[in-house]
């Protein structure tokens, strides 16, 4: 097996062929700088997957990264409304998906706590949030984007 950078055709490259390329010795660098490597581009290779049609991505992940995005931003109303349908979402998908005690404690603790994501979803529709409920909406953000993470770390 050999590592190459190069370039070529779309078809060329599909077929592992180069208009030109260098082999990179990967073992000359050392290998903590090797798995650095691969853990900066491990996103890169995942939204390689997904438009490459190899790897498709969940609702969830979709609308709890827009509730992310809107609490990040300050717009906590928004991120009240996206965490309501992602969380709904993510308990669907994901109910069976790692045989690991930490998932299933996680997701038992996000289906007690729904309840809160729609109160805090409501309360959005008719004005602002309390303290409370923008407090609620950034720890069940944080457990939603812990199992997630846990997901993605335990398929490797």
């Amino acid at each position: 097996m050999a590592v190459r950078i190069g370039y070529g055709s779309g078809e060329e490259t599909a077929d592992g062929h180069f208009t030109s390329a260098r082999e990179v010795d990967v073992w000359a660098s050392g290998a903590s700088k090797r798995r650095r490597r691969q853990e900066d581009l491990r996103p890169q290779e995942r939204v390689a997957a997904v438009l490459g049609g190899r790897e498709r991505i969940d609702a969830c992940e979709t609308l709890l990264l827009r509730a992310r995005a809107d609490l990040d931003a300050g717009r906590e109303r928004e991120a009240a409304l996206q965490l309501r349908v992602g969380l709904e979402a993510l308990l669907v998908e994901l109910r069976t998906g790692l045989a690991d005690p930490d998932h299933g404690e996680d997701m038992a603790t996000l289906q007690e706590r729904r309840h809160e994501a729609g109160d805090a979803a409501n309360a959005a529709l008719g004005g602002e949030l309390t303290s409370a409920q923008a407090h609620s909406v950034r720890e069940l953000l944080e457990i939603c984007e812990r199992v997630l993470r846990r997901r993605r770390i335990l398929r490797g």
